[in-house]
């Protein structure tokens, strides 16, 4: 299957490279008209997914991942427009200067080639890294979790059907039907058809790519995030902020997962924050010693601090010092993203400056890491490494650039 789909999509990307901005921008608003006019099709077939999912026993936060609506459908054709008003990175000349020898060398901008996706139970990643790859003018093999095989087949389907209309390499999409762990990994061994690998998940699944993977992969990755409330903290703002990254949609790895409070205002804040959320929606927290005198929750481990819940459950921590909280931080942080909440400017720039995550926030919630909110158009991930892309992952994280040199004669002496 990886063989077949791999020829295909080589033979589909050499076919995109040929396409002008107009010509892409021009398909992706018909595929954003077409997926909201399939919405009954789509729906029906991510209710199949539902159904499954319910009869497997995945919980309620789980499955609100999976969960297709009106109004999700209506945001991702929204990204798919976005993507076509966006800039278009392919044939930017990066550089141009001419050498001692006369030779005239420009650094241009240009598709990576056939980009692969290994992604979980959410079904928007499949239009979401469609469009930006064919804006990009690379081919893309999805591989989704069984829990979305149905709508992700459905979301290829359009795709396809909208690619064949508009006489465009319908092969610039292919999707891994077969969901097993076996053709997973062929797909990671693929490197004669995958320029890159990107894999979007939880942390099992980033982990088995890495160790796997001999195609290059740009790792996705899990989000422990954290927030740390300062001494010098607007209290009602940070209630507001940490009820916002906590409770909104516990699902995605925006969200906040644990909490590191200054000691001078711990007694006053976590008091008041415990009878704030769970006013909105209860919150299980899991305690250090400190914390675990003014509120009530359950004793926290070592490993409370490090683990992603994706749930409505929160870790505690109360430090003496900036110094501490961030040295705390960046111990568990998966360096996806970090925010602090204080009026001391010189506070918030040492903690933007020291912690090592890839958006570092002040005074603001971190669910707001996400390509459509930076500007981005749909995202294909948040990078948490540091080579080649970081951070929400646009159009320039899917291209790679060549050398053109031109000469009137030279020869090397």
């Amino acid at each position: 299957m990886i063989e077949t789909l791999g020829k295909k999509a080589k033979a589909a990307a050499f076919e995109l490279a040929k396409l002008t901005t107009l010509e892409k921008n021009d398909f992706l608003l018909k595929l954003a008209t077409a997926l909201v006019r399939q919405t009954d099709f789509i729906l029906s077939e991510n209710a199949k997914d539902m159904i499954n999912a319910q009869k497997n026993g995945i919980n309620d936060i789980m499955l609100d991942r999976l969960r297709l609506t009106s109004e999700r459908l209506l945001d991702i054709a929204e990204g798919v427009r976005q993507v076509a008003t966006l800039p278009d990175p392919i044939g930017q000349i990066m550089s141009g200067y001419t050498n001692l020898d006369g030779l005239n060398i420009l650094q241009k901008r240009v598709p990576l080639g056939v980009v692969g996706m290994i992604f979980e139970s959410r079904p928007n990643v499949a239009v979401d890294a469609f469009s930006l790859c064919f804006k990009t003018n690379n081919a893309v093999i999805l591989r989704g979790g069984k829990d979305a095989i149905h709508a992700n087949k459905a979301l290829v389907q359009v795709i396809k059907e909208t690619l064949k209309a508009e006489n465009l390499p319908e092969n610039a999409c292919g999707l891994v039907t077969d969901t097993s762990h076996e053709v997973a990994r062929q797909m990671m061994q693929a490197t004669e058809y995958l320029d890159v690998l990107i894999p979007r998940g939880g942390a099992s699944l980033i982990r088995t790519v890495k160790a796997a993977s001999r195609v290059p992969i740009i790792e996705t990755g899990t989000g422990n995030v954290s927030i740390y409330v300062d001494e010098f903290a607007d209290l009602e703002m940070a209630i507001k902020i940490v009820i916002n990254a906590k409770t909104q949609r516990p699902s995605v790895c925006n969200a906040a997962e644990s909490l590191v409070v200054h000691e001078k205002i711990a007694s006053d804040f976590l008091p008041k924050l415990q009878t704030a959320i769970n006013q909105v929606q209860p919150v299980e927290f899991y305690l250090d010693d400190m914390s675990a005198r003014l509120i009530t929750g359950v004793p926290a481990t070592d490993e409370d601090f490090g683990t992603e819940y994706l749930d409505y459950k929160l870790s505690v921590k109360v430090v003496a010092t900036i110094d501490q909280a961030i040295k705390h931080i960046n111990r568990y942080s998966t360096k996806h993203s970090e925010a602090i909440i204080t009026e001391n400017l010189g506070h918030a720039e040492q903690f933007q400056a020291q912690i090592d995550a890839a958006a570092v926030y002040v005074n603001a919630s971190t669910r707001f890491t996400d390509g459509f909110i930076f500007g981005l158009g749909a995202e294909i991930g948040i990078s948490t490494q540091k080579l080649h892309a970081r951070g929400p992952m646009g159009l320039e994280a899917l291209t790679s650039y060549k050398y053109l040199i031109n000469g009137q004669g030279q020869i090397r002496g």
